[in-house]
């Protein structure tokens, strides 16, 4: 039986999907949920999604794709703020956001937020609309703490997530792997819990002809070339790829090709270079800048490799887009990695993350005579299509309409499911 349309608010009040792929607040997320928001469009549910308004960069509602508006949220002081910055404006988002619903007379079915910040926002809504509450939160903030790189993150976002993972009625984790962590580290019940892996676009995603990338990009046809997509922050483990690539110098053809980050006069940015002058490499490191996503496939197609150098992913999106271009992928054991790269059997993971494993694990792909063929690697991650989430996704949907608890004419968190008070 067909699922009734939906009305949706998707909140993702720190990441703008049509914000700048690669930048700080950016990432994987954003193209998650642009991706989900647009299959779940073409299937007629209506879908409003609430990010904040940043320097009147754009509209206050833009209409993104069929059936799916982006409503912009602005505050007085619009401008960077960081995501612990934003946590007390919560409450006048969640203010606007009702705003907006009321004047437009809409009922939504179903809020769906992303990361803790909208998370808090979602706890506000379900609490007025009386409606379900499904979270994503896409990182841990107790998984980052305990990789013990970068800032730790502040026990306020701490304490947000376990509050919002009591309080929501039902949780998304991409893999396994982020399922055992709620439950071994936060205390959710199993049964909360529902696994949908992340999607490609496999339009979009596709193998091309690696000279005719490399010729298009600028590339030299001989280079070995590596490639590492996503944002420049300690968590990435940029600086242990480029250590890696340190242990590589004696093949003189090696490029490292290095997409995304704020900019070349940005701190992150300036450290890397400084760190490839001091390991006497920077002669291999290309710094590509922010590339949009729809001009991501000829980087992918004329690398080697794809490398993922992360201490944590909660999946690793760029792995599998890579994939899906039929290129090859090194990794450390993050996120789905393990399973992609089995899957493909185009790749290689490593047992620990030290750089000479790293730069041991790049040789055994670089150097492999018998490589797999692309399309062959792109067969293995069909099965991602964002057609095939958005069914899944779907059915999460469905299962937590379908468990609505009662008690006294409220709707009652899906904690009460679990046994927990």
């Amino acid at each position: 039986m067909d699922m009734k349309q939906l009305r949706i608010a998707m909140l993702s009040i720190h990441s703008n999907p049509i914000g700048e792929l690669g930048t700080n607040d950016t990432g994987g997320m954003s193209v998650y949920i642009r991706e989900l928001a647009r299959e779940l469009g073409k299937r007629r549910h209506r879908i409003d999604v609430y990010p904040r308004l940043q320097n009147g960069r754009h509209q206050p509602v833009v209409d993104l794709f069929e059936n799916v508006r982006l409503i912009h949220l602005g505050i007085p002081d619009n401008g960077h703020l960081s995501r612990l910055a934003l946590y007390p404006y919560l409450s006048k988002f969640f203010e606007l956001m009702e705003d907006f619903r009321s004047r437009e007379g809409i009922a939504y079915d179903l809020i769906h937020s992303h990361y803790w910040l909208s998370g808090r926002l979602g706890n506000l809504a379900q609490e007025l609309w009386d409606r379900p509450h499904i979270a994503m939160l896409h990182t841990l903030g107790e998984v980052k703490n305990r990789t013990g790189v970068g800032q730790p993150e502040s026990e306020l976002r701490i304490a947000a997530e376990k509050k919002l993972l009591k309080t929501c009625h039902r949780i998304l984790a991409p893999t396994d792997r982020e399922k055992n962590s709620l439950m071994r580290y936060y205390g959710v019940c199993e049964e909360k819990i529902g696994v949908v892996p992340c999607g490609v676009n496999l339009d979009l995603f596709q193998p091309q002809d690696k000279q005719a990338a490399r010729k298009q990009l600028g590339f030299d046809q001989k280079d070995l070339i590596l490639l590492y997509v996503g944002r420049f922050e300690p968590l990435k483990g940029i600086e242990g790829l480029l250590e890696a690539v340190s242990h590589l110098k004696r093949l003189r053809r090696l490029r490292l090709v290095l997409v995304g980050g704020d900019g070349d006069e940005a701190p992150e940015s300036r450290l890397l270079k400084q760190k490839a002058t001091n390991l006497g490499i920077d002669d291999k490191v290309l710094f590509a800048g922010r590339v949009d996503q729809k001009y991501l496939p000829p980087y992918y197609s004329s690398a080697d490799v794809l490398v993922i150098s992360s201490h944590y992913e909660s999946f690793g999106l760029v792995g599998l887009e890579a994939l899906a271009c039929g290129r090859p992928v090194v990794s450390t054991p993050v996120g789905a990695m393990e399973t992609l790269i089995k899957q493909s059997q185009a790749g290689h993971i490593l047992r620990d993350r030290l750089p000479r494993s790293l730069a041991m694990g790049i040789l055994s792909i670089i150097t492999n005579p018998n490589p797999p063929r692309s399309n062959e690697i792109r067969k293995a991650v069909l099965k991602y299509s964002w057609s095939n989430v958005a069914a899944a996704i779907l059915r999460e949907y469905e299962t937590v309409i379908g468990q609505r608890v009662f008690e006294n004419d409220r709707l009652v968190p899906a904690r009460a499911l679990c046994g927990l008070s």
